[in-house]
Formats: structure tokens, C-alpha cells, sequence
């Protein structure tokens, strides 16, 4: 009896996502293989996830041996994976940063981090940014800005505003003596990939120590090297009071953290926010592995310099459906005077270049960092052909 895999997933899926027309099987460093032995390069890293690669032959042992040995463990039962990795944690994290909670996704970790600023500051509202994406729960859709997520889920949680981004008046303007905190991404990922501005973050900083309100910085898809740094905020010196991390973290496992400062995590007492899966061992013994090949690898700084590589390469070609290239690492964002889908569907099918939407017309890179430089060349290639055109 054949097995057809996209004809299941098709009967018993739940409709929620629109199927690419191969079975993705296998995966070595950044490169993929379908079920028709096809191989493809992978610029999509999970949705930014596979920063050390698929298969990774560190992480796969750590969850071998921790699975071997004990895969769940709740919060409430000290553990000593657990343990190692909060040390390992907050020792690279930005100063300050000295508490963490442990979650399963980056949309748990906003949740999480929404949830202590308002109950650290006594405060309900909530200020974010245009083209801002933090989640799709209801804590964090409410924080994101598109009305294509926003209105089939309306009404949302109240006390949320959102102002434009790289504008630091009308965030002035919004923030108040209400205002529990400012919700700010470094590169705003889905939004296009727009990287902020330093006299922006500068001055959202200089302006929550004004107010009172906590400022919460968004790394889900940037920590973890992919813009250069082991997490964005470093490009600009910037200590945020919360700052919520996933995607890389565990390289390829389930994970998200809430990181937050002393006088956030003061507040914060048993029973007021728990995850029964978060912070479990299996998931403790991938981002400590993960962590070492990050550092032993050096792979944020392979990050930059193969990001440079790739972000000048494609704004120096010319072609008549390009607006602008712009990105950080190896997050980088094409936007084009038309609609991005027949172009991913050309580079997918054509080129075995697998892409991203950024919004309608951004072409979203987020390959593994490991990705190689005769990769990039054929992902600059695959790029040159499809929009010369």
C-alpha cells in the first residue's frame, strides 16, 4: 500500500496551512531532501529555527542521551539539566537579564512577558508597532499589528496601541503613565525584515526609564546569531528589562524563554504564570548543546560576515522588479514592486531554493548559519535568474 504523505496531511490536517508540493524527509547542515530524493537549499531553517544546521550530530546525541535518561521533569521538581542551562543562559545573556522563564514557543514567551510587565508595573497598557509580529495567541496577536492575523479573532485583549516603527515621536506620544511597556522588535522579521534604527532603540530606552514603563525587546527570530550577534540588542548596546527568546534556541526542540530583570522577576510568585512543558530536560539538554556548537563553531560571526557577503551580492545586481535589500546577518529581506509569491514558487521549483514572505512582496532568507559560502552562491544565482526577469 502506497504512503502519500501531502494526500493525509490534506484529509487530516486542519486546513491552517498551505501545503509546498514535496515531502521534506531529510535535512544535513542547510541542505534538504524530499521523498523523490530531490535536494534543496534551505533558506527557510524552519522559520529561522535550524541556526546550527539540520541533524546536527551535537544536538541529535544530547537528545539522545538526555531522552535515555529522563524527558520530562515540571518546574515545580529542581533539575540539574535545567539547572545548567539557566546558568549557561543568563551568563550570555545582556547584563541585567538574570531571571528567566522557561515556555515551549516564541508566542508563550510574548504571553509570558506581557503578563509580568503588567503585574510588575501595576499598569494595562501596551504599546507596539506597525508591521510588528509577536504571536498568533491572543496576548500576542493583540501585539501584532497585521489585520490579515488581527480581525477573524476580534475582539482581542484589550489596552493594546500601535505606533509607526523607527519613529521615535509618535512613540513618545503614546507612551503614558498607563503604559506597562513598549514592545519593540530589532528587525521586525515578518514585518518585512526592517532593521531599527540605534537613535530609535536609544531613545525608547531613555524614554520607558522617563515613564516607568518596561521595555520588552522581541528576539524570537533574531537571537541565537542570525543577525551577527548572539542576540540583536548587542549590535546596539541595548539592556531591555524583558526580553523573549525561541526559535533557536534548542536547535530544532520546542523551547521559548522570558528572560527579565531582578525588579521584574521580584514581583512574579508561585501560581501566577506556569507551562507544563517548558524548561523540561529534553528540550534543557538541546539548547545547552546548542549553545556549545554556537560558540565553538563562532557562528554568529559567521553569521555577519556571510550575511555581508549575501546582502551586498544581491543590492548590487540590478533588476526591474527589485525595490530594496536590507537585512542584519543572515536575515535578510527583498522587497519587490510586486507580489512575492510566483517568485518563491520559481526559486522553489526551478532552482530548489527554498524562501519566505515577508508581507506580500519581501522574499524572507533565513537559512542555517551554517550555510555554505558555494550555497550562497547558488542561492545568489537562483535569485539573479528569477528577478532579472
Amino acid at each position: 500500500m502506497s504512503f502519500d504523505a501531502i494526500q493525509i496531511e490534506q484529509a487530516y490536517g486542519s486546513h491552517a496551512y498551505s501545503l509546498r508540493p514535496f515531502v521534506i524527509v531529510r535535512g544535513q547542515g542547510a541542505t534538504l531532501w524530499d521523498q523523490e530524493g530531490r535536494t534543496y537549499i534551505d533558506c527557510v531553517g524552519g522559520h529561522g529555527v535550524a541556526v546550527v544546521g539540520h541533524a546536527h550530530p551535537r544536538i541529535a546525541k544530547a537528545i539522545s542521551d538526555q531522552a535515555s535518561r529522563l524527558v520530562v521533569c515540571p518546574a515545580t521538581f529542581p533539575n540539574d539539566v535545567r539547572a545548567r542551562y539557566l546558568q549557561r543562559l543568563v551568563a550570555v545573556a545582556p547584563s541585567g537579564l538574570q531571571h528567566v522563564f522557561f515556555s515551549n514557543s516564541g508566542a508563550e514567551a510574548v504571553e509570558a512577558a506581557l503578563k509580568f510587565a503588567r503585574l510588575a508595573t501595576g499598569r494595562t497598557k501596551i504599546v507596539a508597532t506597525m508591521r510588528g509580529f509577536h504571536g498568533r495567541t491572543f496576548g500576542a496577536l493583540s501585539a501584532t499589528w497585521n489585520k490579515k492575523y488581527r480581525r477573524p479573532f476580534e475582539p482581542l485583549v484589550p489596552g493594546f496601541s500601535h505606533v509607526p516603527f523607527n519613529r521615535l515621536a509618535p512613540l513618545q506620544a503614546a507612551v503614558g503613565e498607563q503604559t506597562a511597556a513598549v514592545l519593540l522588535e530589532v528587525v521586525q522579521g515578518e514585518g518585512g525584515v526592517h532593521p531599527a534604527q540605534g537613535d530609535y532603540l536609544a531613545g525608547a530606552r531613555a524614554l520607558c526609564d522617563q515613564t516607568g514603563a518596561l521595555l520588552i525587546m522581541d528576539e524570537v527570530q533574531t537571537g541565537f546569531g542570525r543577525t551577527g550577534k548572539l542576540f540583536a540588542v548587542e549590535h546596539f548596546g541595548l539592556h531591555p528589562d524583558i526580553m523573549t527568546i525561541a526559535k533557536g534556541i534548542a536547535g530544532g526542540v520546542p523551547m521559548g524563554a522570558t528572560l527579565m530583570r531582578a525588579s521584574v522577576a521580584e514581583k512574579v510568585r508561585p501560581g501566577v504564570h506556569g507551562s507544563t512543558f517548558g524548561g523540561n530536560p529534553l528540550a534543557a539538554a538541546a539548547a545547552i548543546a546548542t549553545l556549545d556548537v554556537l560558540t565553538e563553531e563562532d557562528l554568529p560571526r559567521q553569521a555577519a560576515e556571510k550575511g555581508a557577503y549575501l546582502l551586498s551580492a544581491l543590492q548590487h545586481f540590478s533588476s526591474p522588479v527589485v525595490r530594496q535589500v536590507r537585512g542584519l546577518g543572515l536575515m535578510i529581506g527583498i522587497e519587490l514592486t510586486r507580489r512575492s509569491t510566483p517568485y518563491l514558487q520559481q526559486l522553489m521549483l526551478e532552482h530548489r531554493v527554498l524562501t519566505l514572505p515577508a508581507g506580500g512582496n519581501v522574499i524572507r532568507l533565513l537559512p542555517p548559519l551554517v550555510i555554505t559560502y558555494e550555497q550562497i552562491d547558488q542561492v545568489i544565482a537562483a535569485l539573479r535568474a528569477v528577478l532579472s526577469v
